[in-house]
């Protein structure tokens, strides 16, 4: 079954700024019943593909002088792809997606989800709680359990917040969360004239939309790499830059590293940052993931990166947006889910909150692998009017805006016959970190690539330095 003019495709390519009449060319293949759930998660699902594969499609026509080729995706790749971290497999072992004390736990008048599956997040949250390190998880869990069930679930939330670690209190429900999604735009765009400092370049035609596309990855965990992951599939040079002092978790680098590199700087030393420099003042698109404000001492805000190379485009997304009471603090999806009203949402059958049920989840991580593709959708579009007005652009996103227009702006439509069998959007491939089997990319037009033109190489081994030059 295939459908066309989605509202929601029609809603987001809007928020894009794209030309209305395009998003009739994009049509979805059904595939049955795929990521279930009481919010509209599928259709918010196919949308942002289908808008991240039409941006795609319409900057290669306007580089090669083409009509746009039509977009169709399948809905059986999008699930497949947004549960990408499932499916992986490393030399036949199965990722790690949540560490034993990431998770929901009952408080005094509550539930409180925590997020620990990094080592500085795992150390803060049992220094918050007062609960020593044995180094044995499952005792640990226990342990925090019992200290969980005795403290109201805001008290929680603040503590671990006062030391660095991540733990919201779960709303208990739509309306209780609502505030965090209030005033929550899904994107917002801001354009530069393009004058002053060195002249935009223009595109020449390519094989691939985003061929010879230069982007500086400097995003963490799923939303920032999927979109930069997504950006590599389409032909960009992708080179993702962490701090030395911060490791990246190995399963998830695999997952969203495909078609990119990997290489590591300190920007506190000198030479370090005299090559950031150096790879800055070729770029074409900087990507950012930290929260609000974390890069400026580098000298890395968006308004200083514009002010230096107006024709720069400049991505910056966060979990709960650049504005409102928590706009400073750290977030996951699973926390935004979960502070937002949208856990209750989903809750399960049973008791523990009002309505019945404990918290729930959506049926994937949506709201980073959603923010993903709409990221890379703006930036995709952003190459394009720079080829039309020379312009820059910096682009803001966050998971709470996506989550107030799962909530608030998509409509359920009715489940497409189709088949939901995942397996044929799987595929295997050699990669620094061994065999892998891999969820393909879902974005699709026509001529389109299947698959990344690399896989994943180890992280922080890759040199500082673009593909083809010394």
């Amino acid at each position: 079954m295939t459908c066309t003019d989605d509202a929601a495709t029609v809603d987001a390519w809007d928020a894009l700024g794209g030309r209305a009449e395009l998003a009739a060319g994009v049509s979805y293949q059904g595939a049955g019943n795929v990521l279930p759930a009481r919010l509209p998660v599928r259709e918010l699902a196919r949308a942002c593909v289908g808008v991240c594969s039409l941006a795609a499609a319409e900057l290669l026509a306007g580089r090669n002088g083409t009509p746009v080729p039509a977009v169709r995706v399948n809905e059986g790749a999008v699930a497949a792809a947004f549960v990408s971290e499932r499916h992986l497999r490393i030399e036949g072992r199965a990722a790690v997606s949540f560490a034993p004390l990431s998770g929901f736990w009952r408080a005094d008048d509550g539930w409180v989800r925590t997020h620990a599956n990094y080592p500085h997040h795992r150390a803060r949250l049992l220094d918050a709680v007062g609960i020593p390190d044995t180094g044995d998880d499952q005792e640990l869990a226990r342990t925090l359990a019992r200290t969980l069930a005795s403290r109201p679930a805001r008290s929680v939330q603040e503590d671990v917040y006062a030391r660095g670690g991540l733990a919201v209190a779960v709303a208990r429900s739509a309306e209780d969360g609502a505030q965090l999604l209030d005033d929550r735009p899904l994107v917002t765009m801001h354009r530069t004239s393009g004058a002053g400092g060195a002249a935009p370049r223009v595109l020449p035609p390519g094989p691939l939309p985003a061929s010879g596309v230069r982007v500086l990855d400097l995003t963490r965990v799923i939303a920032g790499p999927v979109s930069t992951r997504t950006l590599a599939l389409l032909g960009a040079d992708v080179l993702r830059v962490d701090t030395p002092s911060l490791r990246e978790d190995a399963d998830a680098h695999t997952d969203t590293g495909m078609g990119k590199r990997s290489t590591l700087l300190d920007l506190t030393a000198a030479q370090d940052r005299q090559t950031f420099e150096t790879l800055l003042d070729t770029a074409d698109v900087v990507v950012t993931g930290y929260r609000p404000g974390a890069l400026d001492r580098h000298g890395l805000s968006p308004a200083a990166l514009l002010e230096r190379r107006p024709g720069l485009i400049v991505a910056h997304l966060s979990a709960w947006g650049r504005s409102g009471p928590w706009s400073q603090r750290r977030g996951f999806d699973s926390l935004v889910q979960a502070a937002s009203g949208i856990a209750a949402i989903e809750r399960g059958d049973g008791d523990g909150m009002p309505g019945g049920g404990s918290p729930g989840v959506l049926p994937a991580q949506a709201l980073d692998h959603g923010t993903g593709y709409l990221l890379a959708a703006a930036v995709l579009r952003a190459l394009t009017e720079r080829q039309l007005t020379g312009s820059g652009t910096e682009l803001q996103f966050s998971l709470a805006g996506t989550a107030a227009w799962l909530v608030r702006g998509i409509k359920k439509t009715p489940v497409p016959a189709g088949d939901p069998d995942p397996e044929r959007w799987l595929a295997e491939t050699d990669s620094g970190y061994g065999r892998l089997r891999y969820a393909l990319p879902p974005v699709n037009y026509e001529g389109g690539p299947g698959t990344w033109a690399r896989a994943s190489t180890r992280w922080g081994s890759d040199l500082p330095r673009w593909t083809g030059t010394d």
